[in-house]
This record gives structure tokens, C-alpha cells and sequence, in this order.
């Protein structure tokens, strides 16, 4: 009992965020001394940013808490730093508005003292959003078309600044070499807690390796498969389902685990499992972005980052459960049904949080 109260602690203050690509976008248009920005959030990180636009305090955002924000938007428009040649730009929030699914859009206006030959992008709002997060910044001039796009820099909490140099009109943008595909797998699953906790379902009854092994290549194949078919755009299928059949994948293991005795021919359902949580690491891929004419060797290495983190969480967990198992009150009060029972309720609480929550 005591460990699945334990359990429950690590996992409850995690559930919201858990899966959640972590990801917002800025498009930065450079026209003469003006910068206009347009920042886009999942709505809960908005509200996590500034507290104060949720009026109501209902948990949710409105487009009526938006059109009045006001000066509830202070802290974000403080935390975007815009600086013309080390000069910094006045910022100043112009409107807020919802978008499709999830997100929430604001503009903001910066004024430079002069048209800027160098830009520099600082970031200080990490600290409020979730572990991981990255935003995606776009330079443009004004216009619509792919020509008008001239940087693409991601900053995250550890590079939370970039410079954009502007000499003769074009810019020179930051390079994200492909070995960083690597790094980005690694992050996702290290961060992913949902995944964790899906593959911990999977292990906790324990067994022989050889189940073990088959039981991780079976979910290593197939969402090795899916990831290929979503970022290659054979067929990518809407987040409105993938999220919340990850969440039931986790609480569907987390039942079965009171009626197996051990992880012998659990491959047969971590295969088509593994299908679908590969669709969730993909939506990582499509707000990056693969490098044009690279994209084999960046996914690639993204799959092999994401199977070095997962062996790598595998490898502490496994000694650990195979330490609990020899222990006589672990055994006697059935720990791993307790730790099973925290795993459906961590599935249930993401699949509604998914599919009703704002």
C-alpha cells in the first residue's frame, strides 16, 4: 500500500503535462523598426504563464478572458526579449484570441530604435513551462510566402537565446546539425511520462529476460513503424485519438497485469501498442521538422535516441524490481498489483484529461 501511495505521489503532479509535445510556435515578422509576433501555447501552459487570465478561474480559457486579457499578458510579454544590435526593442501585447484544438494565440509589437542589421531572440519564460519545452521561432518579412522566411531558430531552456544576423537583406540561419535527432530522442522519452509509465506496466509482473526482451522489441518495432509512416507522410493520423488511446494502452496493461503471472507473450499486444504510441513521438518530428534531403539519417537517429533512452530508464528500473521481488512484504502484500493499480489510474486520468479537457 505504501508503495502505491508512493507511486501515486510521483506520478499525480505529472499527469496533466504528461505527453504534452511541449512545444510553441513564434512567427517574428522584421518589417523596417518594427517586429510583430505572433506566440502560439497549448492553452494550459498560456494559463500557467499568466495566472491571471483565467478570470473566471474555472481551469479554462475563454475567448472572452482573451479579448479583455489586457494587462494579465505582462508576464509573457515580459518573459519574449527582442534586441536590435544589443539594443533592446519595446514590447507591448496587442491582442489574444483561441485557436483549433488546444492552443491559444496573442500578438505582441516591438519598436527598435532603428531598422536592425542583428536580431537577438531571449526567452526567460522556461521556467513556467513544462520540462522539455521548446519554442519554434520563424524570421520572416513581411509576406506570405516561403521566400520571406529567413531563420528558424529553437530555443529551449538551456539556448534560450538566439542571434539573427542580417547583412543585405538575408540572414543567416542557424544550422540544427542531424546527430541532434539523436538528442531530441532521447529527451522525448526521458520526458514522456506516459510512455514510462506504459513500459513500467509492461515489466513490473516481471518474468524470464527473454519475455522482457520481447515484450520491449515488440513495442520498439512497432511504433518503429508508425513513426516511419507519420513522418514520411504516408499516413498520419489526427492527435484527437492517438493521445487518448496511448492513455488507455497504459490503463489496459495496468488491468491486465492482475490476471497475468508474468510478461510471457505479452509481444502480441506491445506490437500493435507500440503502433500507436509511435504516432505520439512523431508529433514531435512534425513541429521540428527534418532537414530537407536529410530525412532518413534524422529519423533515424531520432528512433535510435528514443530506444537509448528507454534502455537506459529499463536498465535502472529492471535491477530494481528484480530487488523488490526478493523482498518477503513486496511478495506478501502483492506490490505489483499496487503499483499496477496506480498505473490504470494514471491511464484513466490522461484519457479524460485528453478528451475533455481545455
Amino acid at each position: 500500500m505504501a508503495l502505491g501511495a508512493c507511486l501515486l505521489g510521483l506520478v499525480i503532479p505529472r499527469l496533466a503535462g504528461a505527453h504534452q509535445v511541449g512545444l510553441s510556435r513564434g512567427v517574428y515578422t522584421v518589417d523596417g523598426a518594427t517586429v510583430t509576433v505572433e506566440l502560439t501555447f497549448a492553452r494550459g501552459e498560456l494559463r500557467a504563464l499568466a495566472p491571471g487570465l483565467d478570470v473566471d478561474g474555472d481551469g479554462a480559457l475563454s475567448e472572452a478572458e482573451l479579448t479583455g486579457a489586457g494587462a494579465a499578458l505582462g508576464p509573457v510579454v515580459a518573459g519574449v526579449g527582442l534586441a536590435a544590435e544589443g539594443e533592446a526593442c519595446v514590447g507591448a501585447a496587442t491582442r489574444a484570441w483561441l485557436t483549433e484544438e488546444d492552443g491559444a494565440s496573442l500578438a505582441l509589437r516591438f519598436d527598435c530604435a532603428r531598422p536592425p542589421r542583428e536580431l537577438t531572440l531571449t526567452w526567460s519564460l522556461f521556467a513556467g513551462l513544462s520540462s522539455g519545452h521548446r519554442h519554434l521561432a520563424q524570421f520572416q518579412r513581411p509576406g506570405a510566402g516561403p521566400e520571406d522566411i529567413f531563420a528558424e531558430p529553437v530555443l529551449q531552456a538551456r539556448a534560450p537565446a538566439a542571434t539573427i544576423a542580417m547583412e543585405g537583406g538575408e540572414a543567416e540561419p542557424p544550422a540544427r546539425p542531424v546527430s541532434a535527432y539523436f538528442e531530441l530522442g532521447v529527451e522525448h522519452i526521458l520526458i514522456g511520462t506516459d510512455h514510462l509509465v506504459f513500459l513500467l506496466g509492461l515489466v513490473v509482473v516481471g518474468g524470464r529476460l527473454r519475455s522482457l526482451v520481447a515484450v520491449i522489441t515488440a513495442f520498439t518495432l512497432g511504433h518503429s513503424l508508425s513513426l516511419a509512416l507519420a513522418t514520411l507522410g504516408i499516413w498520419t493520423p489526427s492527435g484527437a485519438w492517438v493521445e487518448p488511446a496511448i492513455a488507455l494502452s497504459i490503463a489496459y496493461v495496468g488491468v491486465e497485469n492482475f490476471f497475468v503471472l508474468d510478461a510471457a507473450g505479452r509481444w502480441r499486444i506491445t506490437l500493435p501498442f507500440g503502433f500507436v504510441h509511435g504516432f505520439g513521438f512523431a508529433g514531435v518530428l512534425a513541429e521540428l521538422g527534418l532537414p530537407a534531403g536529410e530525412v532518413g539519417p534524422a529519423l533515424l537517429l531520432f528512433n535510435l535516441g528514443v530506444e537509448a533512452g528507454q534502455l537506459a530508464v529499463l536498465a535502472l528500473v529492471l535491477p530494481v524490481l528484480l530487488l523488490l521481488g526478493r523482498w518477503e512484504p513486496y511478495r506478501r502484500y502483492q506490490g505489483a498489483k499496487w503499483i499496477s493499480g496506480a498505473i490504470v489510474l494514471a491511464g484513466l486520468w490522461w484519457f479524460f484529461e485528453r478528451v475533455l479537457g481545455g
